[in-house]
């Protein structure tokens, strides 16, 4: 996973982390590969919290409630191998020494039943609809290399967003124009901006949005993805991810709208909802032609055969019924943090919407009996405090266009919610001796800090 500090696109640092792209370091160094920014800290990455198996980690919105299989039925399975417990799915471990199917043709077939739903429209998502991939990454980078010249073409984003789109951008070697979501309307899009860009810059190729939003947790209004879709001139792509999708309320998801929409493409992942962030799968709903284009581009056998066997069980009615059960015990306890976290003095805000399994929460620089503002000091001393005192790992985002002071929490179990709940209070009941102490930072380090923890994309 990548780190990049914002404002600095011409540096670009990697950091050797784990599969599900967290500051777990397992015992690594940060590694740059190119000069820090002038101005910036040539020092080591200090965020990078190793994960001992006894850290609570609240910062890469996993699903804490583990994967979306059952496994109390595979226990119980006549076979050893067997992966779900209820047909005849089962990893074939007779057949590793062959090369996995390049086309995936029935994982395709389970993943459009789950998106056949009807909402939007009455037509069917097919095979010939998808693209799978090694998460929504490989797509997001497979798009750029289809639609993008390097050092000509462009890509809109909309920040505060998801950081692999500007990652890819630069490996890519394209360059980026933004138009912010407004933070006066929780974080929607600027459709009439989006188009008055897009209408004076014929190089813009994509349009990367994010819904649910990350970090700012909400849906998209439906009839402002629309508006971009119906531009009169422009004749670009609009990308639509969808990541935390599942979390949302039913029917959400506009996977089945490429079906109408020929310059849409809809990004999914089994990371999240179904728990499944190591086994890397990602899906891109499109049309037939640009799934042709995509599929062609793409490496032969990008899907193992475990991870497609893995993915199509998570995707048969018993385990299904297990992610639904996972994702309600997920929506109670985000409940319960929008109801117990603002009864700490030192809590503002919830910014954005409540549509994911994670929260972006202000932390304010004194109660807010007192007139407390938003405070990145104060989330920082927050964030550094659970992370290396209280084995409680969350992420800092208070360097993000409209997100100054905040946080982004991933909703855990209720045992990790326990936890969290009391160390923030026991944190923020001290932080004015914590910001007072002599290890105070001067205001240049302190913004080094804050960019540094603020880079970590997940």
């Amino acid at each position: 996973m990548v780190s990049v500090a914002d404002e600095a696109p011409e540096v670009l640092s990697v950091l050797l982390l784990d599969t599900c792209g967290t500051l777990r370091m397992h015992g690594m160094k940060g590694l740059t590969i190119s000069p820090p920014a002038i101005g910036s800290s040539a020092g080591p990455v200090d965020h990078d919290y190793k994960d001992d198996g006894t850290n609570i980690l609240l910062d890469a919105n996993e699903n804490a409630y583990g994967p979306s299989l059952d496994v109390q039925a595979n226990l119980q399975a006549p076979k050893a191998n067997r992966i779900n417990g209820s047909s005849e799915l089962e990893v074939d471990l007779l057949g590793l020494n062959r090369y996995p199917d390049p086309h995936q043709v029935e994982l395709k077939q389970q993943l459009c039943k789950l998106r056949n739903l009807h909402t939007h429209t009455g037509k069917y998502l097919g095979p010939e609809n998808l693209f799978v991939g090694v998460g929504s990454d490989e797509a997001i980078d497979a798009l750029l290399r289809c639609f993008c010249t390097p050092g000509r073409d462009k890509i809109l984003t909309c920040p505060p967003t998801y950081g692999m789109y500007a990652v890819s951008a630069q490996v890519n070697d394209v360059e980026i124009v933004k138009v912010p979501l407004d933070p006066a309307r929780s974080f929607q899009l600027q459709p009439e901006a989006i188009n008055i860009t897009l209408s004076s810059d014929p190089l813009i190729k994509l349009v990367y949005v994010t819904s649910p939003g990350n970090p700012t947790a909400n849906l998209l209004d439906k009839s402002d993805i629309r508006k971009i879709l119906e531009h009169p001139t422009w004749n670009g792509i609009v990308v639509l991810d969808e990541a935390y999708i599942d979390f949302s309320p039913d029917g959400a998801s506009l996977a089945e709208w490429v079906t109408e929409w020929p310059n849409l493409v809809v990004m999914q992942t089994l990371s999240k909802a179904f728990g499944l962030a190591g086994i890397r799968l990602g899906a891109a709903f499109t049309s037939p032609e640009i799934a042709r284009l995509l599929n062609n581009l793409k490496a032969p056998y990008n899907i193992s055969s475990p991870t497609s066997a893995l993915a199509i069980a998570a995707l048969q009615p018993q385990n299904l019924a297990v992610m639904r059960g996972n994702k309600a015990k997920i929506l109670e306890q985000r409940q319960r943090l929008l109801h117990e976290l603002p009864r700490i003095s030192r809590i503002g805000r919830f910014l954005g919407g409540t549509d994911s399994n994670f929260l972006l929460v202000e932390i304010l620089d004194k109660p807010r009996s007192q007139g407390g503002r938003p405070s990145n000091e104060s989330a920082m001393a927050l964030y550094e405090g659970l992370a290396e005192t209280r084995g409680v790992v969350v992420r800092f985002r208070g360097k993000e266009m409209g997100c100054e002071g905040c946080l982004r929490i991933t909703v855990g179990t209720s045992e990790e919610v326990d936890r969290l709940l009391a160390e923030t209070r026991s944190i923020l009941d001290g932080v004015d001796s914590v910001l007072d102490s002599g290890d105070s930072h001067t205001m240049k380090e302190e913004e080094a800090k804050e960019r540094r923890a603020n880079g970590i994309i997940a």
